[in-house]
């Protein structure tokens, strides 16, 4: 995981574009991965938009564990496999977020207001 600072030469199974990834969910280091754990850094791939398979949350296992992602244990590997279903209910990546909703009004100056719609109340200390 390179960027400014330079890559763990130790950090396993961490490709070029896994690590691209990572740097654009705010994980440079070793250290950071660790911070975060695989299962959210992989859910902060996820939801930043990109397309990453399972195969990610078992090499960020194995490079936290020095190990081959292939070489992660049986039962940590269920333990990963229960957070799918927590993954499964993320939005598709392709599909953007919707934005905040605002509403503006436009005060006329003589204590008038743009009318917001049937069923808007003005209400004092209401914005």
């Amino acid at each position: 995981m390179s960027g400014g600072r330079s890559r763990d030469p130790g950090l396993r199974n961490i490709g070029p574009k896994s690590s691209a990834w990572l740097r654009q969910v705010g994980l440079h280091t070793r250290e950071d991965l660790a911070a975060a754990g695989p299962v959210d850094a992989y859910m902060r791939v996820r939801r930043a938009g990109f397309r990453p398979s399972m195969n990610l949350l078992y090499a960020l296992e194995g490079a936290l564990q020095d190990c081959h992602w292939q070489e992660v244990p049986e039962a940590r590997r269920q333990q990963l496999g229960e957070a799918q279903a927590a993954i499964a209910e993320l939005p598709d990546p392709r599909r953007p977020a919707a934005g905040p909703v605002t509403t503006t009004r436009h005060d006329h100056g003589d204590g008038s207001a743009d009318d917001a719609g049937p069923g808007w109340r003005d209400e004092p200390g209401r914005d």
